[in-house]
Order: structure tokens, then C-alpha cells, then sequence
């Protein structure tokens, strides 16, 4: 692997010295600006080696840096050659830093601007001054030397029936095409892939993970659009599925489609879409009304129809998990230390037990002991995965794709007898859950007013967590879904009724232990005796959370009764599901906890 890394960076310097350039920047996005890319996207890794979700590369005539973020520090060492690219922090020391330090005044620098957000790319010009430029080039030498690329995948759309998304694409488009009359915007470009398919109602399997289609599109403040995707991959009936007013247009025309806005005012959300459109657009003479995506809000906030789907799959996707948790302690009673990747298959099994489960909703995070600190740990990507160890903790973050909801939980297990330290800090964890699970707040907070709850109890004692504490989820779409999000840095969304996050709150011990307790939650109202009903939230993850890790002695009456309450519901609304040994573990997992 790493001669043929060598020969494709010598490639791309004759590609530069062929075209009088000094420079490529190859980030690790493609032109949709997602988390998750497809395999004929991941350039990459293809140039470099390197298989983590963030990260960037340069190569110039004699010199090559690979940029990763704090997670992949390790991982970029093992899979990328030091004799040929220097490493690199993407925070610290991001790639345009890296170039005004390393190249020479009046450079080229090559760049698809397809790959790169129109905000980067306005930054990215200030920052540089005028020292060198950033030249677009109109095809991406990777896509030119690449020969073996996987073929992309393009599944045939999915409609999706109001008994799932309980409102109409008409009804959908009508509403965004009401904020753009208010905007007074004539028009607004769609890149973001779970977007278009909330907006029109469908799924698709382009992309694993995520269900949604490779595909753009272009809303029109009357409501029509422009929907620019191969027209084979649509369904009989799709037309009477999204009501009148939507063109189906072949992806190659997506130039021209933007072109014909001259004179408009195109709503763009330059964070979320990349800079190519935004160049087609101003080159074509339309004028761009900078603003977030239109469907972001509308989407974050679920239905009645769609909550209802969140919590039914919560009930089925909690009975594979607790099928799970009964098998791996029934493992390690066994004597049976399976490695992390066996632990992951498992899991995968018992959700497919579901003939509904359609995908994961993102790449399971299996983590045994020592491992279980690095909160963004991937056993595939290691040379051997690591087997389960007495006396400590394992870690699973997973998550599912159903057709009426998506599903993220993260649960810690004791295996064995974990010591007094690993409890204390389970439990304050514990502790920050319950207290984010139980806040009360009124119409117009925000997700960083409420992070202090999560945090509380491990501050007191000299803890934190380097993460957010929640995320936004889609309803079978994204599993992290904005704008909405619980963290210390500052967000401007307030929370609203039908939003649905993460509450998952940790604690990482380098080289020892890791814990997260991460259930999902959906904002509600509450009804108060006072002046005005409040917030709150209603949690929609349905498994039990390990007794054998918390020290009841810190628990107050409150907390120690909500995890007994929420106990109680798990049993409830998992047991009809359950039978035999499966059944006796749910028994005692939910048993009441008493000091």
C-alpha cells in the first residue's frame, strides 16, 4: 500500500507540473458536504491511506502533510507514510495555515471547488491575502488517475407513505416556499442530502448509513422544483407520490439549472453547500441571500406521525439491544472474552432480528477497556481488534435506520468487577444524564444553556468530556441532524416541541476506561400550576442502563427514583418481546435499585 501511496503523489506532481500549478488541497468531503461519503467519493483515502471521517491533505511539487483532527492522531500514524507526507493538526495548524507557512508568494493552488463548502472557500480567501491563489479546476486530477474506482451506487428511490412521514411533499413544499416569499428570495439551491429527501418523501440506499440519494435540487418560491437526479432511478407512481410542481432534471443539467437563476435571489446556505454552485450562481448573475438551509427547522421539528415512529422503533430497536447485553454477559459468565468486532457482528445480528431494520445509522463503536477512551474509537480500522477485559469496562455506541425512525444509544457494561474508580465516575455520568433527562426550561432556550446540567456533578469533581453532550437525530435520515445541538459552544437554535436529541454525557480515562450513557430524547411540553408551561424532555431509548456500575451512595432519592421509573419502563414495553434467559436478564437488569 504504501509504494502505491508513493507512485499516486508522484502523480499528481507530474498532474501539477503538467498544469503549471504549485499545489492541490484535497479535503476529505465530496460535493454533498455529508458525514458519511460513498466509497467512489473517498479521495481521500484513495491519495493518502487514511480512513477517519475528517481530514485533508496537500501535495506540492516536493513536499506532502496529511491534516487529521485530535481523534485520528493515532490511527493517521499507522496508516499513512511518514517518508512521504508530514502530519499534520487540522484545528491547530489547518491546511491553508499550512500553505502560507510552506509555499512560496504567487503560488497555485489547485483546488475542486465541488469538495469545498462556499464559506471555506470565502474564509479561505481572506486568509490568504492575495500571498497565492486558490485556482478551481474544472476536473479533479484523483478522479482523472483513479483507474479501479468503485462504480457509485445509485438505488432506485423509495417512497415513503403518510403513514411514516405523516405530511405531504405538497404540504412540505408549500411551507419552505412560504419562508422564501418571506425572505423574499425567489429560489433556494438544496445540497444537503437528507434535505431533498424529507422534502420530497423518499429514501434511498446511495449512501451507507444514511438512506437518501445522490442528488441536488432547486426550490422555487412557488412551490415547484427542480429535482436534478437520473430519471430511471424513479418509481412508477412517483409523480402522483410528490404532487404537482416537481421537474425531474438529469444531473448533468445542474449547470444550467443554476444558470437560468440569473436575476434571481437565490437563498444559499453557504456552511452546507459547496462552493462550485455558489460560483455558478454569481458567475450567472443571480444574486445570493446568504441563510441556513430552509428545510433545517421544519425537518429537525418531527410530527406527530413521525414521533409516533421514533418511539415504536425505540421499543423494537431496545429489544435487540437487551438481547445483546443478556448474550455478552452470558459470554463473559462463559469465560467467552470475545474481541470487539465479534461484539459488533452480534449486534448487527440481533437488530437485523427486526426484518424493518434497514441499516446501521452509523458505524458501530465497539470498544473494550483502554480502548473505550478514545470517544470516537473504530475497531476497523485497527490491525487487530481487542478482546474484552475482566475487571473494566466495554463500550458500544450503536445505532439503527427503520423505516419510521432512526435510533442511537450508547451503553457502558461491567465485564467482571470494574473497580471503585470506574464506578464514582459511571455514576456521575449517571448523575449529569439524569439531570439533563429531568430539566425543565422555558420556550426560547437554547441546547448550550442546558449543557451545564450534563456537566455538573463531573466539574464538582475535577471531570469533563471533550465532546458535545447531544446531537440532533433525523427521522430515518441523519443520525446527527442539525441545527439543534446540546455543547458548551454557543448555538443560537432554541429547542422546540417534536426535536429530538442525544443526552449523552462521558467520562474518558487515557489508556484505562471510557464510559457514555447516551439515551435519546424528543422536547416536549410540560404543563405547569405556574405562569406558563415549560420544556422538557421524554426519553425514547428503551434499555437498561448497568446497575452494576453505579454507587448508589451517590444517587439522591430523585435521581436513584427516576432510574427506577425508567427501569420500570423499559420492562414494561421490552418484556412482551422477550422470552426464557433473554426475559430472566431483563428481570433483574430493571430490578428496583436500592441503597
Amino acid at each position: 500500500m504504501q509504494a502505491a501511496i508513493s507512485q499516486r503523489v508522484e502523480q499528481i506532481r507530474q498532474w501539477l507540473a503538467d498544469n503549471q500549478l504549485d499545489a492541490l488541497l484535497i479535503p476529505h468531503e465530496d460535493e454533498f458536504l455529508g458525514e458519511y461519503i460513498p466509497d467512489h467519493n473517498e479521495r481521500l483515502h484513495w491519495l493518502t491511506g487514511f480512513t477517519g471521517s475528517a481530514g485533508a491533505a496537500i501535495i506540492t511539487r516536493d513536499d506532502a502533510a496529511v491534516f487529521v483532527d485530535g481523534r485520528y492522531v493515532v490511527q493517521v500514524r499507522k496508516q499513512v507514510p511518514a517518508d512521504v507526507f508530514q502530519y499534520c493538526h487540522l484545528i491547530e495548524q489547518p491546511p491553508v495555515q499550512w500553505a502560507l507557512e510552506n509555499l512560496a508568494a504567487g503560488s497555485k493552488v489547485a483546488i475542486d471547488a465541488r469538495l469545498h463548502s462556499a464559506a471555506w472557500l470565502n474564509n479561505a480567501t481572506t486568509a490568504i491575502d492575495g500571498e497565492f491563489a486558490l485556482v478551481s479546476v474544472a476536473e479533479n486530477p484523483i478522479d482523472q488517475l483513479w483507474l479501479d474506482r468503485p462504480a457509485p451506487v445509485l438505488s432506485d428511490a423509495q417512497l415513503m407513505g403518510l403513514e411514516f412521514v405523516g405530511q405531504s411533499s405538497t404540504d412540505k413544499r408549500q411551507q419552505i416556499a412560504a419562508l422564501l416569499t418571506t425572505q423574499k428570495a425567489n429560489a433556494a439551491f438544496l445540497s444537503q442530502l437528507d434535505s431533498i429527501a424529507w422534502l420530497l418523501n423518499i429514501r434511498g440506499d446511495d449512501v451507507h448509513c444514511l438512506p437518501v440519494l445522490l442528488s441536488a435540487a432547486i426550490i422555487h418560491n412557488d412551490a415547484s422544483v427542480d429535482f436534478y437526479i437520473d430519471h430511471h432511478r424513479l418509481p412508477a407512481g412517483f409523480a402522483a407520490h410528490v404532487g404537482d410542481g416537481v421537474n425531474i432534471c438529469e444531473p448533468e443539467q445542474l449547470a444550467a439549472g443554476l444558470a437560468s437563476l440569473a436575476g434571481k435571489r437565490v437563498l444559499f446556505d453557504s456552511a452546507n453547500s459547496n462552493a462550485w454552485a455558489a460560483q455558478q450562481l454569481k458567475n450567472s448573475g443571480a444574486q445570493l441571500i446568504e441563510a441556513a438551509n430552509p428545510t433545517l427547522l421544519p425537518k429537525a421539528t418531527k410530527n406527530v406521525t413521525e414521533m409516533a415512529g421514533m418511539k415504536a422503533c425505540h421499543i423494537r430497536d431496545g429489544v435487540a439491544i437487551s438481547k445483546f447485553l443478556a448474550w455478552v454477559d452470558a459470554q463473559v459468565a462463559a469465560g467467552n472474552l470475545l474481541d470487539e468486532a465479534e461484539l459488533s457482528d452480534q449486534l448487527w445480528q440481533f437488530r437485523q432480528l427486526d426484518p424493518t431494520c434497514r441499516d446501521v445509522s452509523f458505524d458501530t463503536i465497539s470498544a473494550a477497556a483502554g480502548n473505550a477512551a478514545m470517544c470516537h474509537y473504530n475497531h476497523i480500522d485497527q490491525p487487530q481488534p481487542s478482546k474484552l477485559q475482566m475487571d473494566t469496562v466495554y463500550l458500544v455506541d450503536s445505532g439503527g435506520q427503520y423505516p419510521d425512525g432512526t435510533t442511537d444509544i450508547t451503553r457502558t457494561i461491567a465485564i467482571g468487577t470494574p473497580g471503585d474508580e470506574v464506578k464514582q465516575a459511571f455514576t456521575l455520568v449517571l448523575k449529569g444524564h439524569i439531570a439533563l433527562a429531568s430539566a425543565r426550561f422555558p420556550k426560547g432556550t437554547t441546547g448550550s444553556q442546558l449543557d451545564a446540567l450534563a456537566r455538573q456533578h463531573l466539574w464538582a469533581h475535577g471531570f469533563d468530556y471533550d465532546h458535545g453532550t447531544g446531537h440532533g437525530v433525523g427521522h430515518f435520515l441523519s443520525v446527527h441532524e442539525g441545527p439543534q445541538r446540546i455543547a458548551k459552544g454557543y448555538n443560537p437554535t432554541a429547542l422546540l416541541p417534536g426535536m429530538v436529541l442525544s443526552n449523552e454525557p462521558g467520562y474518558y480515562r487515557a489508556d484505562a476506561f471510557g464510559i457514555r450513557i447516551e439515551n435519546l430524547e424528543a422536547v416536549v411540553e410540560v404543563a405547569t400550576q405556574g405562569d406558563m408551561s415549560v420544556m422538557g424532555f421524554e426519553s425514547l431509548t428503551r434499555a437498561p442502563i448497568d446497575k452494576r456500575l453505579i454507587d448508589a451512595s451517590l444517587l439522591t432519592d430523585v435521581e436513584l427514583a427516576w432510574l427506577n421509573n425508567y427501569h420500570r419502563t423499559v420492562f414494561d414495553v421490552i418484556s412482551p418481546a422477550l422470552t426464557g434467559a433473554d426475559l430472566a436478564w431483563l428481570t433483574q437488569a430493571t430490578a428496583t435499585l436500592n441503597r
